[in-house]
């Protein structure tokens, strides 16, 4: 089947918001689509932040409409699909969370950043005194992406409940306040049981490695049995059509990538000295090409030590090494992937399993580490330049959760035998530069 592309506008398709009503596709001659045995009568999209379109480091309106599950839902639309509905953000509330934009260039290069403020949906702060409220949103959804979740807490009861123990805004929001099963203490297993969809994509436990990567090892990797436990209870509620993902090499992305260990090491030797690190078991050692510094790390900063004249660049002396949850050392990134393989190989049997799709994003993902052209246009993990990845460094942009969107398409289409159209790309916006 050859590709079909729709002119959509991205002014056009954010109006429109989710139907995309008023946009005429354009069919390639001699193109039929259809959705051979599938039930696209309601879809529902199982997931974490990347399934919400969470971008630049956070949750707000224009990121939720140009959600890989909306892209979706509309050109399931073109086959026969029915509505799908989000929990958005109010036009006045448009920022939700807030977010992070992007403000200029460094005299050094470097991106600068400012923090989104203004048109909030945040009501007040939980009861732990420190996660931010959300306005909430009644009625049922059909995305169901939840910043933050972990495979191992779709079964916890609560875990969305204004409390300090397993609570998540994002969840919560979706939740009555009452807190009964029914409401606050109801699991997200259930949530998703409570849907009836036809359809499904589940995108999970992204987060059971991803909260111990970023923390530079701070955060616990879930336990194998967890995550079955919780796998099996999911897969028993989903309808029986679907998509299960993946998890993608969290290595391959700007966070990671972005203040490569090998060009830092170079620079302190430039300096005549060596770049340190703290590692996960407390001690200092000098770094190595394999080690991972965090795109959060203030290594390079000056900062003055006790009986030196000069201030010395962060991380360029043993008495002032990267700390530990600036750095992703050999041996805990070493976790990372053998977790993450680990986990793929369980969504893999439990989709062989169900008699699902199953697609391998992390394939995917390891090959845009050395960049690729679609369309003309080249694309990379480079941070801000890359056209993939928002100014959060993990997140994608709307352009790259459009080739998400393609990306699994072609594999329904592929596993069903249907021919659901793919979306013109060009249409969705990268990094905005000011």
């Amino acid at each position: 089947m050859k590709n079909i592309f729709y002119r959509l506008g991205a002014a056009a398709l954010l109006s429109s918001v989710f139907l995309f009503s008023g946009c005429e596709p354009e069919f390639e001659e001699d193109i039929t689509v259809s959705r051979g045995p599938l039930d696209l009568s309601k879809y529902v999209a199982v997931g974490n932040s990347l399934t919400a379109g969470f971008q630049d480091n956070g949750l707000y309106l224009e990121g939720q409409v140009y959600s890989y599950p909306n892209i979706l839902a509309n050109q399931f639309s073109f086959v026969g699909g029915g509505p799908f509905t989000q929990p958005l953000f109010t036009n006045e509330q448009r920022n939700g969370s807030g977010y992070i934009r992007l403000t200029g260039f460094s005299s050094t290069g470097l991106p600068t950043t400012e923090n989104v403020t203004t048109n909030l949906a945040v009501t007040g702060m939980g009861a732990d005194g420190k996660t931010p409220l959300l306005t909430k949103f009644t009625g049922e959804v059909q995305n169901l992406g939840i910043p933050g979740i972990r495979m191992k807490d779709v079964v916890t009861p609560g875990y969305g409940f204004n409390n300090p123990l397993g609570f998540n805004p994002y969840y919560q929001r979706l939740l009555p306040n009452e807190a009964t099963p029914a409401g606050g203490l109801l699991p997200y297993v259930n949530k998703v049981a409570s849907v009836k969809g036809t359809f499904f994509t589940m995108w999970l436990g992204n987060n059971d490695v991803l909260g111990f990567a970023t923390s530079g090892g701070l955060s616990p990797i879930t336990t194998d049995t967890e995550f079955q436990s919780a796998l099996d209870a999911m897969m028993a509620v989903l309808p029986a059509q679907g998509v299960v993902i993946n998890i993608p090499d969290v290595t391959s992305v700007p966070f990671f990538t972005t203040k490569a260990t090998a060009l830092l090491m170079s620079q302190a030797q430039a300096a005549n000295a060596k770049l340190y690190i703290t590692t996960g078991a407390g001690a200092v050692r000098e770094a190595k090409a394999t080690d991972f510094v965090l795109l959060t790390s203030t290594v390079g900063t000056p900062e003055a030590l006790p009986g030196v004249p000069q201030p010395v660049p962060h991380g360029f002396s043993p008495f002032n090494p990267l700390r530990n949850q600036e750095v992703l050392d050999e041996t805990e990134t070493a976790a990372v992937k053998a977790a993450t393989q680990n986990f793929n190989t369980k969504l893999s049997a439990a989709a062989t399993a169900k008699k699902v799709a199953y697609a391998d994003m992390n394939a995917y993902f390891n090959t845009i580490k050395q960049g690729f052209t679609l369309n003309n246009i080249a694309y990379s993990p480079a941070f801000v330049t890359g056209n993939l990845f928002s100014l959060d460094g993990v997140h994608l942009t709307p352009r790259g959760y459009a080739i998400v969107a393609n990306n699994l398409i072609s594999t329904i289409n592929s596993y069903y035998k249907a021919n659901v159209p793919t979306i013109d790309v060009t249409q969705f916006r990268a990094v905005l530069i000011p």
